[in-house]
């Protein structure tokens, strides 16, 4: 159990950087997709920027993972099916007002109703699951 907390620690540390950045308001995230504030977008690219010298510095200095592991990037095909689900995840973005990362803040800030959502992306996942070998990949 005492390997977990390092895990339990990063999380909640997350966790208050969402709410504090406000990404996790629905609000934040309406204003996004009708198009009437920066700040999301700005959140959104310089955690693009920061991702790509994360990237570049782990290949370049061999960095490991916490557990001192190799950190393996595999590259990746693209394929139609990343398009669909794309546009899936951002329809149910838009229309909830959540996305599977802020969901657990949004909870624990006290936004209740959004076990909805939660519920809806576990059953998602599920389904997926089951439906996966039938799925354009």
């Amino acid at each position: 159990m005492l390997n977990y907390i390092k895990y339990i620690l990063a999380g909640t540390a997350f966790g208050i950087i969402l709410v504090k950045s406000e990404v996790m308001s629905w609000f934040r995230i309406q204003e996004m997709f009708r198009l009437q504030s920066f700040h999301m977008y700005g959140v959104m690219g310089s955690a693009v920027v920061v991702g790509a010298l994360s990237v570049w510095l782990i290949k370049r200095y061999n960095i490991k993972s916490m557990d001192g592991e190799p950190i393996v990037i595999a590259p990746k095909k693209f394929q139609k099916g990343q398009i669909i689900g794309g546009l899936l995840f951002g329809i149910g973005w838009a229309i909830t007002g959540a996305c599977p990362g802020p969901l657990f803040a949004q909870i624990g800030s006290g936004s209740t109703v959004v076990a909805v959502s939660l519920l809806s992306a576990i059953v998602g996942v599920w389904v997926y699951g089951k439906w996966q070998h039938k799925l354009p990949h």
